[in-house]
């Protein structure tokens, strides 16, 4: 077998080097960037010290993707761009050119196409989500089916800058692994304990792994009609769901305990203010496939409030400081509910998990 033929062997030493598939302006360029600007939404203008210059065109593209929809992607790469694209951590594609008359005939192309091209600026960008029904063993929702109905509802804003800052928004199939924060966050919320199937438990789960796993100590081992099984102390179970995983017989999906459940205010950066935690904005909103209307509902009122009155820059969670929670319920039309309070049983600042709501 000649060299050329031989397979890479994996390294384990985190991801691939990126230079083999940088576009050579940014490669000849790396670390000596000098300004940059934005022309137009999902176009970005770098200017490096050299003077080499160098556009790239953004477009919104799902994060699960059939293997023709990818090679008519980078058909367009090879025909418009350079033949260079890259994936952002929100599932957008990126082209790379060097020419700026290259830039209109490849976004024309892309939306002809199907794919709008914005996410950059103050925008609405793309939603980052995790797997969902088709690719996740532990799903209460389809993450993915959810972030189709919010950016159905949300395409004007991505492919416009006219937010007051950037919006990030999340999603997540389960309530334990993959709980995105953002400025807004639709995670799930399971309402009650987990059902067990007393007859698997023994053939299928590492008995103390499970006990282990609980975050309150809720799970102990037990006797069931002569078999060694689990059993939950309800008084301390905070419906977490993390029994699940590493014992399936532990069902904690349901159509009457599987809900959704959207927070606010979460930013990851430190510009202009500190990082901050998500809050609780709504609770037990529907798990309502295909189309998710209740969670579109809340999402759209809470965007438009935000858009309506939050000052220049000011991100989510910094308008819903300065305005107060209790203007924050008034402007957007939600319900104020027990699920907000201190001294609700499944409350996170009495399980000191997560950052809460005080009145």
């Amino acid at each position: 077998m000649t060299e050329a033929a031989t397979p890479r062997m994996p390294d384990e030493v985190g991801v691939p080097d990126p230079f083999p598939y940088m576009h050579p302006i940014m490669k000849k360029n790396y670390g000596n960037w000098d300004w940059h600007d934005r022309p137009r939404p999902g176009v970005l203008h770098h200017v490096a010290k050299s003077g080499d210059e160098i556009w790239t065109v953004r477009a919104g593209t799902q994060r699960q993707m059939d293997v023709f929809t990818i090679r008519k992607l980078c058909d367009i790469g090879d025909e418009y761009a350079d033949g260079h694209i890259r994936f952002t951590t929100r599932s957008n594609i990126e082209y790379m050119v060097d020419d700026e008359a290259k830039v209109a005939p490849l976004i024309e192309k892309l939306q002809a196409e199907g794919f709008p091209v914005g996410g950059t600026g103050a925008s609405v960008s793309m939603v980052s989500h995790t797997q969902g029904w088709l690719h996740c063993d532990i799903p209460g929702t389809d993450a993915s089916g959810v972030v189709k109905g919010l950016m159905d509802l949300l395409h004007d804003e991505f492919v416009q800058e006219k937010m007051p800052n950037r919006v990030r928004i999340t999603t997540s199939c389960c309530q334990i692994n993959c709980g995105g924060q953002g400025d807004i966050a639709v995670n799930v919320q399971y309402t009650k304990p987990p059902k067990i199937n007393h007859d698997l438990v023994a053939n299928v789960c590492e008995r103390p792994a499970v006990v282990a796993r609980c975050p309150v100590a809720a799970i102990r081992p037990a006797m069931v009609n002569g078999k060694p099984s689990l059993e939950v102390d309800e008084k301390k179970c905070v419906c977490c769901g993390a029994c699940y995983p590493p014992c399936p017989p532990m069902q904690i999906n349901g159509d009457d305990s599987t809900k959704i459940a959207i927070w606010v205010g979460g930013k990851h950066s430190n510009a202009r203010s500190k990082p901050t935690f998500h809050k609780l904005a709504v609770a037990n909103l529907p798990n309502n496939a295909p189309h998710w209307p209740e969670v579109k509902d809340v999402v759209g009122k809470i965007i438009n409030a935000y858009k309506k009155d939050a000052k220049h820059w000011e991100r989510m969670g910094e308008w819903i400081e300065r305005i107060g929670w209790n203007r924050f319920f008034d402007m957007t039309g939600l319900a104020f509910t027990k699920h907000h309070l201190d001294t609700w049983t499944g409350a996170r600042k009495t399980m000191n998990m997560s950052a809460h709501i005080h009145f």
